[in-house]
């Protein structure tokens, strides 16, 4: 029997594959003309899960604090945060969107993880491509000489202490957590929760998940979950959230 992953990994790329049979049935159009037209090509889940991060967004404006992401992937979360704060706050400088990962799949896991080193590896460097959109990113934007985006990369439970001990000056505005797994979850709450002022938000990708039941431990046991309101979306599936 396949797990989770493979069949999702297998999802995924028949998707891909669909997709290019269709653009390669389609006239030749530029790169740009793409990207305008992204709504041509973009699944509904990928853009119900944007407008989750839109209504997430529009909680913490007004919040003041970073954003954090825990678990940037392939980054479509970070770009989202960044793009949505230079569009709807273009002089909010002091807001970063700082994203932590390995950029190379998970580094150990826990029992209660039902995962293994090294899953969402990808083939490619995808730490350097994203710090060459990074600076495609800075070139359309106010204020470009002041750094919006960071990556920290490495080991989330060692790099998380040593980044808040580094930032004394840090608050968080909205904890976004991906990571997936147990121990990078806890260790991202307990140092990351302090430094959040009220009327921000922690967000979650997969807690009530069974694949990813580490998520939703770290989750019992860092909040007390009887005195907070974990909200969802009628349109999304996956992502939830408290409103601090």
């Amino acid at each position: 029997m396949k797990s989770y992953n493979e069949l999702k990994a297998e999802m995924e790329s028949i998707q891909q594959q669909m997709l290019e049979l269709r653009k390669s049935e389609l006239p030749s159009v530029s790169k740009a003309a793409d990207f305008k037209n992204f709504t041509k090509y973009t699944r509904r889940q990928t853009i119900a899960r944007f407008l989750a991060q839109v209504e997430i967004f529009k909680l913490v404006q007004n919040v003041k604090g970073s954003i954090v992401e825990c678990g940037v992937h392939e980054g479509g979360g970070v770009f989202a945060w960044a793009n949505l704060s230079v569009t709807l706050e273009p002089y909010m400088y002091q807001r970063k969107i700082i994203g932590f990962d390995t950029f190379h799949g998970f580094p150990e896991t826990d029992e209660i993880d039902r995962a293994s080193v090294g899953d969402f590896s990808v083939d490619y460097d995808i730490y350097s491509e994203l710090k060459n959109c990074i600076i495609e990113f800075d070139s359309n934007r106010f204020l470009n000489h002041i750094e919006k985006i960071e990556l920290v990369k490495g080991d989330a439970n060692v790099t998380i202490p040593k980044y808040v001990e580094k930032n004394q000056h840090l608050l968080v505005s909205l904890l976004y957590l991906d990571f997936d797994l147990y121990k990078p979850t806890k260790t991202a709450l307990e140092h990351f929760l302090p430094r959040m002022p009220r009327g921000s938000v922690i967000a979650f990708d997969e807690v009530n998940n069974p694949q990813w039941a580490g998520e939703t431990m770290a989750l019992l046991e860092t909040l007390h979950l009887k005195d907070s309101e974990l909200k969802s979306f009628s349109f999304e599936p996956n992502i939830s959230y408290i409103k601090l």
